[in-house]
């Protein structure tokens, strides 16, 4: 079992900036990567960024590109995306998940991940 817990969501204006946290415990598996997503209300759940667990590899979606930042704290077990130059677009709820451990296709896909976090609030205002 991996527990997935999130923080750091919030209100902000338009041009700030936040950073959330994703923690997590039980079973790590090293080659299993994390990702970040995000959804609102009546659409797909969407990617956002991706990181393998060694940090090899990164990949960001087009739209938060330049603006979004995906790290790991291995001591801390902790998975961070700090977010700057906020958007109104940027507004959604943002979920952390593991990337299932086996063979890959699309680190995009929502169905490539099998443990995910909460899920925290973002909203930025104009």
């Amino acid at each position: 079992q991996v527990q997935l817990v999130e923080s750091g969501g919030g209100l902000v204006h338009a041009g700030g900036s936040l950073s959330l946290s994703c923690a997590a415990s039980g079973r790590t598996v090293s080659t299993a990567g994390m990702g970040w997503f995000r959804q609102v209300p009546g659409k797909e759940r969407e990617f956002v960024a991706y990181r393998s667990w060694r940090g090899s590899t990164t990949y960001y979606a087009d739209s938060v590109k330049g603006r979004f930042t995906i790290s790991r704290d291995n001591a801390k077990n902790t998975v961070y995306l700090q977010m700057n130059s906020l958007k109104p677009e940027d507004t959604a709820v943002y979920y952390c998940a593991r990337r299932a451990p086996g063979s890959y296709t699309d680190y995009s896909s929502r169905f490539e991940y099998d443990y995910w976090g909460q899920g925290t609030q973002v909203t930025v205002s104009s």
